[in-house]
């Protein structure tokens, strides 16, 4: 078939016989936690997809990262978002000090070299928190010390983690607090992982709630911003929420892609205008590669982020359609006759649940438009 058979292609280039390794896994199995789909992506070196080669890792580019991670959640939905908070948490660090050694690089060689999962600690999942004013806070301590404290939920990949990188805040000289990256080893004392997912619903992904009691972080893992109160994202955060809007949206438009094969394969499907079902869904993925196309070409910009942050709303709205239309066109015996298609348009919502919402970057996005810097809400 042809329907997202070159992102399918990405994929086995890339990380060669991960798909088939999944495919011998029926969907509840894979969705479950503790899935084996984890382990397979480990296994075939999915932890470098996005390190530099310079590094040890693969090197996939934007546009081929968005393809792997289609193709992915086409076959796991819960792998292609757990996966897509991995790379959210290792790409920007790329690009801190692309041309010296350091930290950033002995990280990014030992998440390729040792194939180490990283689990990313970033704002997200409360009604109303500011996405860039986190939940886990640090403070100094004599001698340069620096602990953090505070939690994380939902935190993906929380029981495979090897490291976890966390968004979080620190008081400056100066009295303000900014926004810091640190990345702590899963094992460190106080690290404390507790159930939080309830849904059966992208339960491979294992999205369960991170503890941080008094937890020491190594300097050189301590990734300091500069953004403050005014939600201004700076370059490491600009880079980091285009990947992550990238990737996100096209992980979810492969979910959705999964449950479109479903009607057009159906005994009877191909009566149906596959127009309804897969060419939004394309169109919707032209939009995530054009602006992936755009990163290796042009500086990384608030302009370039408000282009991902259109084609992730636009996706959305897509898929919203595509899933009704493929549920009405599967009709009530496939509904009944199995749980794929009706867990497959479960799943797709998810998409409208990461940040930032739709509904808090309005107003953002309505001053952009009028000529001021963008704000994340």
């Amino acid at each position: 078939m042809r329907f997202m058979r070159s992102e399918r292609a990405t994929l086995d280039t890339l990380l060669p016989g991960l798909d088939a390794s999944l495919a011998r896994f029926p969907l509840d199995v894979l969705e479950r936690a503790p899935s084996p789909a984890i382990a397979a992506f480990r296994a075939a070196g999915g932890t470098g997809l996005v390190v530099p080669k310079e590094y040890g890792g693969l090197g996939a580019t934007p546009l081929e990262a968005v393809r792997v991670q289609r193709a992915l959640g086409a076959r796991c939905p819960s792998l292609a978002v757990a996966t897509t908070m991995h790379h959210l948490s290792v790409a920007p660090l790329a690009r801190v000090h692309p041309d010296k050694g350091g930290p950033e690089r002995e990280l990014l060689t030992s998440v390729a070299r040792d194939r180490l999962l990283v689990a990313s600690g970033f704002a997200e999942g409360s009604a109303g928190q500011h996405i860039l004013r986190p939940h886990i806070t640090a403070r100094r301590r004599p001698g340069g010390r620096v602990v953090l404290d505070g939690s994380k939920k939902p935190c993906s990949l929380a029981r495979s983690m090897d490291l976890l990188a966390a968004s979080v805040t620190l008081p400056g000289d100066d009295g303000r607090a900014r926004l810091a990256i640190a990345v702590v080893p899963a094992g460190a004392p106080g690290v404390e992982v507790r159930p939080f997912w309830r849904t059966p619903v992208l339960a491979g992904a294992e999205s369960e709630e991170v503890v941080l009691r008094n937890v020491a972080v190594d300097p050189g893992m301590l990734f300091i911003t500069e953004v403050t109160e005014e939600a201004v994202p700076d370059r490491l955060n600009i880079d980091g929420f285009l990947w992550f809007e990238l990737l996100v949206t096209a992980s979810y438009l492969g979910v959705a892609g999964a449950l479109a094969e479903r009607v057009v394969t159906a005994p009877g499907g191909g009566q149906d205008d596959p127009a309804a079902f897969t060419l939004g869904l394309d169109s919707a993925m032209l939009a995530v590669e054009a602006v992936a196309y755009a990163m290796e070409a042009t500086e990384w910009t608030e302009g370039l982020l408000a282009s991902a942050l259109a084609a992730r709303y636009a996706a959305q709205d897509v898929i919203a359609r595509t899933a009704s239309a493929c549920l009405s066109a599967l009709g009530g015996m496939a509904f009944i006759g199995s749980p794929e298609g009706s867990y497959l348009a479960s799943a797709v919502a998810g998409l409208a649940f990461h940040p930032p919402a739709r509904a808090r970057m309005t107003d953002p996005l309505r001053d952009y438009l009028h000529g001021s810097r963008l704000r994340i809400g």
